[in-house]
């Protein structure tokens, strides 16, 4: 069944356009790989000044849709406290924008916020010693990784001061017996920085099945967890996606390109 959402690519600026394309792309890509939970979790994207202005604007879904439904055009845009600003349709979550305003209002770097319920994710985050240096995956995460204590469905405002505090600078967030979180200062950042966290939880998840804990396993040298952030720029242009996000979009104009109307 079709939803027959009418573009919004006239009324809006070419800068909020591209923005909702690659978002669009971002909740697609999402359900692609397998993260999506149901109508739940969010992607939220900072809109830029020359949309915005001084003003925080940010772009989430609309509550109700799978994330493979989702396109450019059917995006909520929402100030800080989750009040809708354009005439959209849908209704927006405002339980779950508590992490993302949190996370929006404490970085101003935070362009996109990328946030899942992956079973590998929470199985990991329900370990004690979290993330183990035992990947190279691993050694991109911890080069920039925080831990934030469960405190129940995250709906009190009163959460965000300490999610905020846990969080810090870092790019990765470990929500215990919860899920991940990734700060990017694009979308195509966040979403790289996912895949990765993703992929570190299922290796780890799969090396200790079958052992006899963490410490039968073969851990990354210290030495060369610190001096990752460096590899990082070397080997993924920055994070930028100037290499792996066009070729993500060219998947997905091949899986199905509607996401861009």
């Amino acid at each position: 069944m079709s939803l027959n959402i009418p573009s919004v690519k006239s009324k809006v600026h070419a800068d909020e356009w591209q923005l909702r394309c690659d978002l669009a792309a971002c909740y697609r890509l999402v359900a692609l790989y397998g993260w999506s939970d149901l109508v739940f979790t969010h992607i939220s994207a900072k809109l830029p000044h020359s949309v915005a202005g001084d003003g925080h604007q940010f772009l989430i879904n609309p509550y109700g849709l799978m994330f493979d439904e989702i396109t450019a055009s059917s995006l909520v845009k929402v100030d800080m406290q989750c009040n809708k600003l354009d005439d959209n349709p849908f209704p927006v979550n405002p339980a779950g924008f508590v992490i993302h305003s949190a996370v929006h209002e404490a970085r101003e770097d935070a362009g996109c916020v990328l946030h899942t319920h992956t079973r590998a994710g929470v199985a990991v985050s329900a370990q004690s010693h979290g993330i183990l240096p035992i990947s190279q995956q691993s050694t991109f995460v911890l080069a920039s990784l925080a831990y934030h204590g469960y405190e129940g469905v995250a709906i009190r405002d009163d959460e965000k001061a300490r999610l905020q505090a846990d969080l810090g600078h870092a790019n990765y967030l470990m929500l215990r017996n919860h899920g991940l979180l990734t700060v990017g200062k694009t979308i195509a950042d966040a979403f790289l920085s996912m895949y990765t966290f993703e992929n570190t939880c299922r290796i780890q998840v799969d090396a200790l099945a079958g052992q006899q804990g963490a410490s039968s396993l073969t851990a990354v040298d210290p030495q060369i967890v610190e001096g990752v952030a460096t590899s990082m720029r070397v080997q993924t242009g920055g994070l930028g996606g100037q290499f792996v996000w066009p070729s993500l979009l060219r998947k997905l104009q091949r899986e199905n390109s509607d996401f861009a109307t």
